[in-house]
């Protein structure tokens, strides 16, 4: 599915890094030359409340700042998934986690256990980092080396250690 022209949704609820998630994403699309809009929104409350994060990369100009016509949402929650599953109907691919989500079926519907599998990796917040590298590996937005290379920009020691265990795992559901 390489395009030229990515028009991202990551949804859920704040606290889970989706807007961290939002702003790696970009920074490794940055890396490899593309022009990049990142995004966000709030609900009330920043933890626990609605979030999301939009991220447009294209390698033309981009004129219109927000995502109009979504190629791929992340869904973390019953409600992102409730916002964003009619999207299916046009094609829009949306991954979700099935540890915090009820199993769907359909076209365009991707689950994997995000929230679990962090959890074994030793910390749930690094779901959002699985969460990532699944989705650049199944829908190339960018390359996983770049957002690799953003984590080893952005941590040290041992938080290095669980972001880049956690991008790999991720990496790894899509890998055969």
């Amino acid at each position: 599915m390489k395009k030229e022209r990515y028009e991202v949704i990551l949804a859920g609820s704040g606290g889970q890094g989706l807007v961290v998630s939002g702003i790696m994403l970009a920074e490794a699309a940055i890396l490899e030359g593309k022009n990049v809009v990142q995004t966000v929104s709030y609900g009330i409350a920043s933890r626990g409340g609605f979030s999301m994060a939009g991220v447009i990369i294209d390698r033309d100009e981009i004129i219109f700042q927000e995502v109009q016509n979504a190629d791929i949402v992340l869904a973390l929650t019953e409600e992102a998934m409730e916002r964003f599953q009619s999207l299916t109907g046009r094609g829009t691919e949306i991954l979700y986690d099935t540890t915090l989500l009820k199993a769907r079926q359909g076209d365009h519907l991707s689950g994997h256990p995000f929230t679990e599998m962090a959890s074994r990796i030793g910390h749930v917040g690094m779901a959002n980092i699985i969460a990532l590298g699944c989705m650049a590996k199944q829908y190339g937005m960018v390359e996983t080396q770049s957002l690799a290379t953003v984590i080893e920009k952005r941590f040290s020691g041992k938080t290095l250690a669980l972001n880049l265990e956690a991008l790999e795992a991720g990496i790894a559901l899509v890998t055969p």
